[in-house]
């Protein structure tokens, strides 16, 4: 998503539009309230029916996935659900420019406001990968894809966070996902990540 397409200018408005003072749907908040501010956001744009997830798509090659889901982060545990939103995730798919772990810190400050930002920015670091652990076991496993994985998990204040990128061998990285999720959930996703 170069800075000339359309989704270069989704990101750069969603600044704009938040620090205008807008309400924020953030992990904790009821579905509706999610949707309301989903609904309202200029930048987000949702289509008519999309309520917690919006997919714009400029080309196949480039796309833009924003989702708020009632789940804990990771993988789904069974039956839970419930009446808050737990985790935010916003993904990046761009085969032209490329993904990096800044584009994707950039959207999190765009569609977040510079509140959620700083905590961000302020989170310690509870597990980056990957590590001699996690790219040993992938070797062991079968499963080298997971050790390709770039990722990081924060802990802030206000939120935890779980940043991951994809680089092909040559190290261009063409997908990427920023999480906000519950802090309450970080446990589950440490021992996700740990096991994989």
């Amino acid at each position: 998503m170069g800075r000339g397409t359309g989704l270069a200018a989704i990101m750069s408005s969603l600044v704009l539009s938040l620090m205008a003072g807008q309400a924020q749907a953030l992990p904790g908040q009821t579905p509706d309230e999610a949707a309301a501010w989903i609904q309202a956001n200029p930048t987000l744009r949702p289509s008519r029916g999309e309520r917690l997830l919006v997919k714009r798509a400029e080309t196949p090659a480039q796309r833009f996935t924003f989702q708020a889901m009632p789940f804990q982060v990771g993988r789904l545990a069974t039956g839970f659900g419930g009446r808050i939103i737990r985790t935010e995730e916003l993904i990046l798919f761009d085969m032209i420019n490329g993904v990096t772990p800044y584009r994707l810190e950039e959207s999190l400050r765009s569609i977040y406001g510079p509140t959620v930002y700083q905590d961000y920015a302020r989170a310690r670091q509870v597990y980056v990968y990957p590590n001699v652990a996690t790219v040993g076991r992938g070797i062991n496993r079968g499963t080298p894809a997971f050790a390709d994985l770039q990722g990081e998990v924060r802990e802030g204040d206000r939120y935890a966070y779980w940043i991951e990128v994809a680089p092909r061998p040559d190290g261009f990285a063409y997908s990427g996902r920023l999480t906000v999720f519950l802090r309450e959930d970080l446990p589950k996703l440490q021992g996700e990540l740990h096991n994989r």
